[in-house]
């Protein structure tokens, strides 16, 4: 009879990089690629658990009695908000950097959610302080979701990320990579493979300075710290240029056949140094990441036109 909307988040397929990696023997790089999720990114399954979350403990409704559910949002999380709030009935309030892509816009207006803009220059620690000023001045309007401490966010990829990446791989993988914006997947995943074997070598990535345009993602150490955020969780951390994310966009759209987002451009930056790292060294490797989104949001960005 056809699955419920909520039942098509999750269960991703995992894509294998063939020429990104040619020559790099022994090693394969393997990539979730979470534009499947019915919203379109992997922010849908940390969406959906913190509203299935918030429903279970009666802090969210559907239907008129409801409040709105709040928060601050780069994008993602936002449109997935924004799906499951007219889904399931509930308002959507949204507070955004007024620079996100002109897709994300349309996007969330097409869902009928409500959305507050804030300075592009303060990024989206402008939006967080403006959330939690409305979250505190009208407590009984709002659900504040607040994703970036809400632990239902980090849950998520714990009790899914994690445990479809050890099925796919058959228990292979030696090495997960994802990068860090409220940082609930490599948190949650992290923790599961960890769980599953203590020898998964876990890398998170970031920008490498304040001013980037790698969207959604945080330099954590000029930026408000999300509260689930674990640096000890991490092996090592990676600083990614986004000069070399739109170069491999660009490159992963012309040799993979793949049309990605930033984020998940950068993710395979990073990916391929450490995949280069240990075919120099001679050993063999199965390196899985997390392809957050698409480039459908992205498409009007100016590097695609650069030659």
């Amino acid at each position: 009879m056809g699955a419920a909307l909520t039942e098509r988040i999750g269960n991703t397929p995992l894509i294998r990089l063939e020429r990104v990696t040619k020559g790099l023997d022994g090693v394969v790089m393997l990539a979730k690629a979470e534009w499947n999720n019915p919203g379109g990114s992997v922010k849908d399954r940390a969406a959906w658990s913190m509203v299935r979350d918030a429903m279970e403990r009666g802090l969210l409704r559907a239907g008129v009695s409801s409040k709105t559910l709040l928060d601050a949002t780069s994008g993602n999380t936002g449109i997935a908000y924004a799906m499951l709030g007219a889904a399931m009935d509930f308002p959507v309030n949204l507070v955004m950097p007024r620079n996100v892509s002109p897709e994300r816009k349309r996007i969330l207006r097409a869902y009928g959610a409500s959305v507050e803009w804030t300075e592009p220059d303060q990024g989206s620690d402008g939006a967080i302080r403006r959330a939690r000023e409305l979250a505190a001045g009208d407590p009984e309007r709002y659900f504040y979701c607040d994703q970036y401490s809400n632990n239902a966010n980090w849950r998520a990829h714990y009790e899914t990320t994690g445990p479809e990446i050890w099925r796919q791989t058959e228990g292979q993988v030696t090495h997960f990579i994802a990068g860090l914006g409220t940082s609930g997947t490599f948190t949650g995943t992290t923790r599961r493979l960890k769980e599953l074997n203590p020898d998964v070598v876990a890398i998170s990535f970031q920008p490498d300075g304040p001013f980037h345009g790698l969207e959604g993602m945080k330099h954590m150490p000029s930026a408000i710290v999300p509260a689930i955020y674990d640096r000890a969780l991490a092996d090592r951390n990676i600083e990614i240029e986004t000069e070399a994310a739109y170069a491999m966009a660009k490159r992963l759209a012309r040799e993979e056949g793949l049309l990605v987002g930033i984020s998940a451009a950068a993710a395979v930056v990073a990916s391929l140094r450490v995949a280069e790292e240990e075919a120099a060294e001679g050993r063999k490797a199965v390196i899985v990441t997390v392809l957050p989104d698409s480039a459908e949001k992205y498409l009007s960005e100016r590097f695609w036109e650069e030659e």
